[in-house]
């Protein structure tokens, strides 16, 4: 068995939580074989001791025990099916760029629980021995535009850019009820509540941070429910759905955050969470931004169904119709 090496965080690599560094670099090291290495400090952070969800920062450096490395030695690529399938996503490939349509129901990264996903298929679309890096995410239920760097230089600018909000991104909702105003701004802040393992993201929350969501409404079926665009200004996690929960309209299929704001799933509403990334307009330098767009998946094409509405409605609500932040 090999001995303790130490490797540096590289800079694509910024305030990336520490158990998703080890899962980036040796995605078949269990969470039990983690957990474990933790607690007896055989990992270490410039020298001293660390914990999973320690954010690590660009020029750190990370002593990886024997074990570790082991555990890297052990690592597969995807299999033949998923590297047809993870191909079949992408929409836009350049030599900075990946760009995937994600579909409803798999998960950007691995867990306790989940050995399928995006990150664990990444070496099929690498070039020149580099596999593509996490900018962003999305969630598990959430369909639409993943973007990935192709190298680490370019997940920095791509990083600094969502951070600096220079990155615009444009989501479709179907929620249910229907806002009191047909276009406004959510400003509510968010934080973690509840019991572990039940958390929620929560305006009420002691650490609640600014939160701010605009809105539009595209169409209505009275006040059962409502076709919403959703434009966040800023990235907290699960925004969108903590924000429209908030304000009384949850998203159909929100079995997360609809409870907390009084409503049941509609028994006759198809099945998934409606929530789709449809498009996003990245910096490019002096040029121009760059624009993409994903279809509408077909579960959320059959939620525009339920509503009374058909395939020429997808052509409204355009992120060059919105304006830019005030």
């Amino acid at each position: 068995m090999s001995g303790v090496t130490h490797r540096v965080v590289a800079a694509g690599e910024a305030d990336l939580r520490f158990d998703r560094w080890c899962k980036r670099h040796f995605p078949t090291l269990g969470h039990v074989q983690l957990q474990k290495l933790l607690r007896t400090g055989q990992f270490r952070l410039d020298g001293k001791r660390v914990e999973a969800g320690t954010r690590v920062q660009p020029g750190q450096t990370i002593r990886v025990p024997p074990m570790e490395l082991a555990a890297a030695a052990e690592r597969r690529g995807p299999s033949e099916a998923d590297a047809r399938f993870i191909k079949s996503l992408v929409i836009h490939d350049d030599d900075r760029l990946v760009v995937l349509a994600k579909p409803e129901g798999l998960a950007v990264q691995g867990g306790t629980k989940t050995t399928r996903h995006v990150d664990g298929m990444l070496d099929a679309l690498a070039r020149k021995g580099e596999r593509p890096k996490l900018v962003h995410r999305l969630d598990r239920d959430t369909s639409g535009l993943l973007v990935l760097a192709r190298d680490a230089t370019v997940a920095r600018e791509l990083m600094h850019a969502f951070q600096q909000h220079r990155v615009r991104k444009l989501y479709w909702a179907i929620v249910q009820g229907s806002p009191d105003r047909n276009e406004g701004l959510i400003d509510l802040g968010l934080g973690k509540a509840g019991a572990k393992g039940f958390e929620r993201m929560t305006p009420d929350a002691l650490d609640a941070r600014r939160a701010q969501t605009d809105f539009r409404v595209i169409a209505r079926t009275g006040k059962v429910a409502a076709w919403v665009g959703l434009m966040p200004r800023t990235g907290r996690t699960h925004q969108l759905r903590a924000h429209m929960a908030a304000i009384g309209t949850p998203i159909v299929g929100d079995r997360k955050y609809a409870p907390v704001a009084g409503r049941e799933q509609p028994a006759t509403a198809p099945e998934g969470l409606m929530l789709h990334a449809r498009e996003i307009e990245l910096p490019r330098g002096k040029g121009p931004p760059l624009r993409l767009t994903a279809e509408a998946p077909r579960h959320f094409r059959e939620g525009l169904a339920w509503l009374g509405l058909d395939a020429e409605a997808l052509k409204f609500s355009r992120l060059q119709d919105w304006p830019e932040e005030g």
